[in-house]
């Protein structure tokens, strides 16, 4: 590797491992990033395609391609010299490996060690790391990549759904894989839609759209209005959406498809919101009843599906119990 040690074996110098983020864009890096890269008496990436290196040189860095070991990196170092290494995506586990057994070992001189991330991610920046990881599975996975948005709808629903059972057993870890298992259902109908031959659109023109929702229907967040308790922003969420769909009747937009309980629901909560003074219809039966309680859940505050999912449960704790 051509590393020499240095006359002045008094100063053992010191090595910058600098390690950047894939998920930021090349040559976005810190103010002490570029200051250690112009003031090393060597850089070096063990990676001649590193996506950094083209924007290192352009400003001016000279960057080796070279893979030394840890004691050629410490034999450089010697007499005072800084060796930056720009990390590949693995983090340089054997280099840093080799560096901790020599300072382990006592019987070597080790120069300054400093780790120096150049970037950083940003919130949400792993949710790269699913689009990229969704684009090859729907090119390369024979399942995926047939899969249509109709076949995939009861997906949707069942993990909905088990989202919902995390959030009622209060389990952090379930809940957390839900989410994950709910989100991917969203990438994954994002990806198919980009192959819509007539009307095809992206992840982030769905993130987009959600985005451009949630400012507009926030004004007291984003605009010159004001909200002061719960009720007042939902007054403000109904106005705005009000406007935006243009609806005739409470009732539109309401899924029929849903539990009916939820649905009955849903419908009371429309009607008690709009001011409406609507009668139960007439009629007899277990149909009927049912919507009755689950009208008058709602004007109580209460979720008449998870009230009949708690006491289905104790029902289920019921029945384990009496099978022993």
């Amino acid at each position: 590797m051509g590393y020499v040690r240095g006359v002045n074996a008094s100063s053992p110098g010191r090595i910058v491992l600098l390690t950047t983020s894939h998920r930021v864009a090349p040559g976005l890096l810190s103010w002490p990033a570029w200051q250690a890269l112009h003031g090393a008496d060597r850089v070096l990436c063990a990676d001649g395609a590193h996506p950094q290196l083209p924007y290192l040189r352009e400003a001016g860095v000279k960057v080796d391609e070279a893979e030394p070991t840890a004691e050629e990196l410490v034999d450089a170092c010697a007499g005072g010299h800084t060796m930056t290494v720009v990390a590949t995506g693995e983090g340089e586990p054997q280099l840093t490996d080799g560096l901790a057994r020599l300072a382990g070992s006592g019987r070597v001189q080790m120069p300054d060690l400093e780790l120096l991330p150049a970037s950083y991610d940003l919130p949400g920046a792993r949710l790269l790391d699913l689009v990229q990881v969704m684009d090859r599975i729907r090119a390369e996975c024979p399942w995926s990549s047939q899969q249509t948005h109709k076949g995939l709808a009861k997906y949707g629903i069942e993990e909905a759904y088990e989202l919902v059972e995390a959030i009622e057993e209060g389990d952090r870890h379930e809940l957390r894989e839900e989410l994950g298992d709910v989100l991917l259902q969203v990438v994954f109908h994002a990806r198919i839609a980009e192959e819509d031959p007539e009307e095809p659109f992206s992840v982030d023109d769905v993130a987009g759209t959600i985005v451009t929702k949630l400012i507009h229907r926030h004004p007291h967040v984003f605009g010159d209005e004001t909200a002061a308790t719960p009720e007042e922003v939902k007054e403000h969420w109904l106005r705005t959406k009000a406007v935006e769909k243009q609806r005739t009747s409470v009732t539109e937009g309401v899924p029929l498809g849903q539990p009916g309980l939820a649905l009955a629901a849903k419908l009371a909560s429309r009607v008690r919101t709009a001011g409406l003074e609507v009668p139960l219809p007439p009629g007899e039966g277990i149909g009927y009843d049912l919507l009755a309680m689950a009208v008058r859940a709602e004007a109580e505050g209460v979720d008449p599906e998870a009230a009949l999912r708690a006491a289905a449960r104790a029902y289920r704790d019921a029945i384990r119990a009496t099978e022993g």
